[in-house]
């Protein structure tokens, strides 16, 4: 009978489609009159019922579903009786079931008398499709206007559709409502309440919920519980957990990975544990996989691979998430082989690898040498088809980065047709650690220009390339962009801020810059103290040493370079010797920086021999010869032959054609008159000279960069140049034989 009255209705469709307008109404009521209608409704809420159960594909059911929507409009005539509402409400199921939220809609439309079954079926089924979720608030009004009391199902499917939307305030209201007409005492609407409130981000809110409640089940515990976890309150989720447990309730495997996931993301290993036994010890539970992943991911965020290892073990048959899981666990400790190794286990047993899993072991390998690790994998997603993903793009760029192959991040940049904001701030960030300031800057214009919102990020890698460049001017307009964009209160952001100011030596800037810092972390304390131990101030970066260790922070080798190098500039031996020892109580191994700094303060202070011996002492004594040349450059200032000559040859021994050694060796034996030696290092010097590349220096002028160098004859205004330093020195002449004759008269 079922198929009789859908085949009827299909005809009916036909010929209402092959007909004008009059001719479909006419052939419509015919149609209707020899059913008799009255008497066919029964049938087909069973045909309806029948295409509720249909395994057949949604198209189909859809299609004889408007069968006999259209069967029942062109029954709806005067003089034929209304259908029931049954009949309706398994239409609007049948639509709703299969994502025709548009024909359910009509439908609604269309039936005079609509239950509040009527009216909730659509409105769950509006709430449950986002973009449709707007249009769920004006169907509940539409319920409130046709004179129908709404239902705990209308309640929950409002607050559904708020908690999608996350907009509290439609939230809120539907609360009210739902408290004053004394819903909240039901089973399902304070739950509904419980997850609007955690999807529109009030934790508080859907705490005090929970805590109305008088009997909640283990939905609602499960809800407040990732609620808690979800915003980062993992102390509150743990006591739920214990509250939960006291009163008798079993916790689901739900309840557990909930809590184990915040274990994991804030490093409770501890806890971790602790429900790890739990989860051992009962009886009631059977762990699924999810859970597995859950203790699996837990004790990988913790930094726990061992554990995690045997909990992957364990798992009878893991799936992608499992071997993503353990691959990013292995990453994250930095151990690339091992990630690498699961990487290759995982295509073993036939997994597809995903983006995910592309990105976690690229991450992983960086660390290692592209070539052996690196490159193949950028291979493997090649051929599996993710080369367009952002997400693996940018784990590419910055593994290119870390083993220093700009070139080959700059291909693969330009090969990505779509970049988003995380790609732009690598590239700025990796020209940036890489020392090229000026490439970084021209990424960090190019991507204002694409239109990208600069973030933290890109903010500091931007402001640390000017820092490198000592380019004043454009660190003040990237201050502006900072306060422009809204992050001042960053710390990182202040941080390379306070850094850039200092190493442009505007240290106005930067103490203006520190002082709005609350709480300033060790980077702003180290650019302030070598700003003022590079200028000269050693007595004012001693102070803020001073000011930093009563702060409570531990000074870094960072620290302790700028001390050093402040001591170095005064001539303190006795401060500079001082905060060595310092540096060695606190645990911090010298390097070559360090051994830098002290040798130069050493030896120019006339205590060559204890320069020798700390050279001696260094492990950077064999791979760099700029120590022995330090100390050169000082015997040559106090004529110490023996010393020197000793320095010039360690110096020679790593790199035989050092010019730079052969000109202080040469210097120091012109200060002893040895003028044989002299002729002969210079006749060596020459004979070099001829492969050196000259260094190059720049000068901004009215917003445009000049490049120059010695003997440069290329520059369009060399004659003015001349010309100006022909003046100069004039001038200078001049000066000299005025103090001369003041001196002689004098």
């Amino acid at each position: 009978m079922a198929t009789l009255l859908i085949a009827v209705a299909t005809q009916t469709l036909l010929i209402t489609n092959g007909c004008g307008c009059a001719h479909r109404a006419s052939a419509c009521r015919s149609m209707a009159s020899r059913l008799g209608f009255s008497n066919l409704e029964p049938a087909l809420a069973a045909a309806a019922e029948a295409l509720f159960r249909s395994a057949s594909p949604p198209r189909a059911v859809l299609r004889r579903a408007r069968a006999l929507h259209a069967l029942l409009a062109v029954s709806s005539l005067p003089s034929a009786p209304r259908p029931a509402t049954f009949l309706v409400n398994q239409l609007l199921a049948l639509y709703c079931r299969h994502s025709a939220v548009a024909d359910a809609l009509a439908l609604l439309r269309s039936t005079p008398y609509p239950s509040v079954v009527s009216y909730n079926t659509v409105l769950s089924a509006l709430s449950r499709a986002p973009r449709h979720a707007p249009d769920a608030f004006g169907l509940f009004r539409r319920l409130y206007a046709s004179g129908l009391r709404p239902t705990a199902p209308s309640f929950c499917a409002v607050l559904r559709a708020a908690g999608a939307l996350r907009d509290g305030r439609a939230g809120a209201a539907a609360h009210s409502q739902a408290l004053a007409l004394g819903f909240l005492a039901s089973d399902i609407v304070p739950t509904a309440l419980l997850q609007m409130y955690s999807g529109c981000g009030s934790p508080r809110d859907a705490n005090q919920v929970f805590d109305e409640m008088t009997t909640p089940d283990v939905v609602a515990w499960n809800c407040v519980m990732h609620c808690n976890v979800r915003y980062g309150y993992l102390d509150r989720a743990l006591r739920k957990f214990r509250q939960m447990v006291s009163i008798g309730l079993v916790p689901t495997e739900s309840t557990l990975s909930s809590v184990l996931s915040g274990c994991g993301r804030s490093g409770d290993l501890h806890h971790g544990r602790a429900l790890h036994g739990w989860v051992v010890k009962s009886e009631e539970l059977d762990p699924d996989l999810p859970l597995q992943n859950a203790l699996l991911d837990m004790y990988c965020c913790c930094g726990d691979l061992d554990t995690a290892l045997r909990v992957f073990q364990s798992i009878e048959t893991p799936d992608l998430v499992s071997w993503n899981t353990i691959i990013a666990g292995f990453s994250g400790v930095g151990d690339g082989w091992s990630a690498v190794q699961a990487f290759v286990q995982l295509k073993a047993v036939s997994c597809s690898p995903d983006e995910y899993t592309f990105a976690a072991v690229v991450s992983a390998a960086a660390v290692l040498p592209a070539m052996f690790s690196g490159k193949p994998l950028h291979a493997d997603v090649i051929k599996a088809g993710w080369e367009s993903s952002v997400f693996v793009a940018n784990t590419l760029i910055n593994m290119y980065f870390t083993n220093e192959e700009p070139s080959s991040a700059q291909i693969l940049f330009d090969s990505i047709t779509v970049k988003d904001v995380i790609m732009w701030t690598e590239m700025v960030a990796g020209h940036s650690a890489l020392g090229e300031g000026e490439v970084a800057l021209k990424y960090f214009i190019s991507m204002l220009e694409e239109g990208h919102k600069v973030d933290n990020f890109s903010l500091s890698s931007a402001l640390n390339s000017t820092a490198d460049l000592a380019g004043l001017k454009q660190g003040e307009m990237l201050h502006a962009q900072v306060v422009k964009s809204g992050h001042e209160g960053n710390i990182c952001v202040s941080g390379s801020l306070v850094d850039m100011y200092a190493k442009n030596g505007a240290l106005g800037g930067a103490h203006s810059i520190f002082c709005t810092i609350q709480k300033p972390d060790l980077k702003c304390w180290n650019s302030m103290i070598g700003g003022y131990g590079n200028l000269g101030d050693s007595e004012m970066a001693f102070k803020l040493f001073g000011d930093m260790i009563h702060g409570g922070l531990q000074p870094d080798h960072v620290t302790y370079i700028s001390l050093l190098s402040a001591c170095s500039h005064r001539g303190l031996v006795e401060k500079g010797k001082l905060y060595w020892l310092c540096m060695m109580n606190d645990g911090i191994v010298p390097g070559f920086k360090h051994y830098t700094s002290m040798v130069s303060l050493l030896s120019r202070t006339g205590l060559l021999e204890e320069a020798v011996d700390l050279i001696n002492r260094s492990p950077s004594a064999k791979r760099y010869p700029e120590l022995w040349r330090i100390l050169l450059s000082s015997c040559v200032t106090f004529k110490d032959l023996s010393i020197g000559v000793h320095a010039a040859q360690q110096a020679l021994e790593q790199d035989p054609d050092d010019i730079s050694t052969l000109i202080l060796l040469s210097n120091l034996y012109a200060s002893l008159g040895k003028w044989d030696n002299v002729s002969e290092i210079r006749r060596r010097i020459r004979g070099l000279m001829t492969e050196k590349e000259p260094g190059l220096s720049w000068i901004e002028l009215k917003k445009m960069v000049h490049v120059f160098s010695a003997d440069d004859e290329c520059h369009t205004q060399i004659d003015d140049c001349r010309d100006e330093l022909l003046r100069i020195k004039a001038n200078m002449e001049l000066l000299d034989s005025g103090e001369n004759d003041l001196v002689s008269n004098g």
